[in-house]
C-alpha cells in the first residue's frame, strides 16, 4: 500500500509538471497519504493539476478541502504579486536596484503560477547596495533575527511578509561552488545578464535563464545538504529547464557545473527529474542512462521524502524555542546523522560539505561568544 501510495503521488506530480498526459491510478489509493504528502513537499498545487488527468479522484470531503487549500495559495500569491510590485517600485524611487531571486520569479515558468505555493521574498543586492537597503528597511521593518553575515542575508518582516536581502548568493557548501556563484553574480550586476518580468505596472528583474539555473540548482544542494530538501525547489529547477530549453547556452552550463564541481550531483538529480518527476529527456540537459545515477536517484528520493520541504517531517521548534547552544546542539545533531545519508550519495563532496558546514559554525560561535564579551 506505501509502495501504491508513493507511486501515485509521483505520476500525480508529473502530469501536474507536464500538463497533457493522463494518470490510469488503480483503485488502491490512500488519497489522505498521498495529500499529506504533496503538503509535506509543498506542491499540493502541482499535485492538484495531476489529479485532473486522473482516472479515478479522492473522495468529495477530501478533494473539496485540497481545492479550498489551493485556493489560499492562489490568493496568497496575487497579494504577495501586488506587495512586490508595490515594495519593487518603491526601492527603484528610493535609488535601490535589486533582483528578485526564486520564488514569484520562477512561478512564471509553471502552467499556472498561481498554484505554486510561495515562500518568502528574495532581494539579491550588490555591494554598497546591500547596506544601503539595510538602512532603508530598517526604517518601517521588523528584523526578525540578527544578519548572517557570513552570508550577507538579513531577514525582516515587512507588514505581514517575510523578505529576506541577500547580498550574496553564497551557500556555504566549498570554495569552488561559492566562486561560481561570485562569477554569476557578476555577470548580472554588471554585465546585464537578467530578464524581466512584468508584474502589474512595474517591471520586476531576475536573472538571466543561465544564470537562474546555476542559481536554483546551488540552492537545491544547499538544502539537500543542510537537511532541508523538498520536491518543491526540484519542481522549479525543472520547470525553468523547460520554459528555457530553447535558450539555454548548454556549453557554459556544463562549463560552469563542472568549473563548480558538482557534475555528479548534476546528473544524479537529472536522473530523478526524469525517472521520478516525469521531465521530458530533451529538456534536461546532461542526463545519463548510466544506471549508477538511478541508483543515486533512488537514495535521493528516500532521502527526500523522509526529510520533507525545509525539514518539514522532523520537529524544528528548537529554532524558535531552544536557548542558542542547544540550538547548535540538535542542528549539529541533524546534520550529523544527514551526513550518514548524504555520504551514501555523495561521498567526496558530503564531506566537503560536512566540514564546511561545521566551519561556519564555529564561526558562528565564535562571533556569538566575542559579542558576549
Amino acid at each position: 500500500m506505501q509502495s501504491n501510495n508513493i507511486g501515485a503521488f509521483f505520476a500525480l506530480v508529473s502530469a501536474g509538471l507536464w500538463e497533457g498526459s493522463d494518470v490510469n491510478l488503480n483503485d488502491n489509493v490512500d488519497w489522505e497519504k498521498v495529500y499529506q504528502l504533496a503538503s509535506e513537499q509543498s506542491i499540493v498545487g502541482v499535485v492538484l493539476a495531476g489529479i485532473e488527468h486522473s482516472n479515478i479522484k479522492p473522495p468529495q470531503e477530501l478533494l473539496l478541502q485540497w481545492i479550498g487549500e489551493v485556493q489560499l495559495i492562489e490568493q496568497r500569491n496575487k497579494a504577495m504579486n501586488a506587495f512586490v510590485e508595490d515594495l519593487y517600485g518603491r526601492m527603484q524611487r528610493n535609488g535601490l536596484y535589486s533582483i528578485l531571486m526564486k520564488g514569484q520569479g520562477i512561478a512564471q515558468c509553471y502552467e499556472r503560477p498561481l498554484w505554486r505555493t510561495a515562500g518568502d521574498i528574495d532581494l539579491l543586492l550588490n555591494g554598497d547596495s546591500y547596506e544601503q537597503a539595510k538602512k532603508w528597511f530598517r526604517t518601517f521593518s521588523q528584523v526578525d533575527e540578527d544578519e548572517n553575515v557570513f552570508r550577507k542575508r538579513l531577514n525582516l518582516k515587512v507588514d505581514s511578509w517575510d523578505v529576506e536581502l541577500h547580498g550574496t548568493m553564497r551557500g556555504e557548501l566549498g570554495e569552488r561552488i561559492d566562486r561560481l556563484i561570485d562569477e554569476v553574480q557578476k555577470d548580472i550586476f554588471y554585465g546585464g545578464d537578467v530578464r524581466s518580468w512584468h508584474n502589474g505596472k512595474t517591471r520586476v528583474f531576475l536573472p538571466s535563464a543561465n544564470g537562474d539555473v546555476i542559481f536554483v540548482f546551488t540552492h537545491i544542494l544547499q538544502h539537500f545538504f543542510r537537511g532541508g530538501i523538498g520536491l518543491r525547489q526540484i519542481c522549479d529547477w525543472c520547470r525553468l529547464l523547460w520554459t528555457y530549453k530553447d535558450s539555454l547556452d548548454s556549453g557554459l552550463l556544463e562549463s560552469r557545473i563542472r568549473k563548480a564541481g558538482i557534475m555528479s550531483e548534476w546528473k544524479a538529480f537529472a536522473a530523478f527529474a526524469v525517472e521520478y518527476l516525469g521531465m521530458p529527456v530533451k529538456a534536461m540537459p546532461m542526463y545519463s542512462t548510466d544506471k549508477k545515477w538511478s541508483r543515486k536517484a533512488d537514495k535521493i528520493c528516500s532521502y527526500i521524502m523522509a526529510v520533507g520541504n525545509f525539514g518539514h517531517n522532523r520537529d524544528m521548534s528548537y529554532k524558535s524555542q531552544s536557548p542558542f547552544f542547544k540550538r547548535m546542539m540538535i542542528s549539529l545533531k541533524y546534520r550529523t546523522s544527514d551526513f550518514a545519508k548524504q555520504v551514501m550519495v555523495f561521498p567526496l563532496d558530503a564531506v566537503r560539505a560536512y566540514w564546511y558546514i561545521w566551519g561556519t559554525g564555529l564561526k558562528v560561535v565564535a562571533k556569538r561568544m566575542l559579542s558576549k564579551k
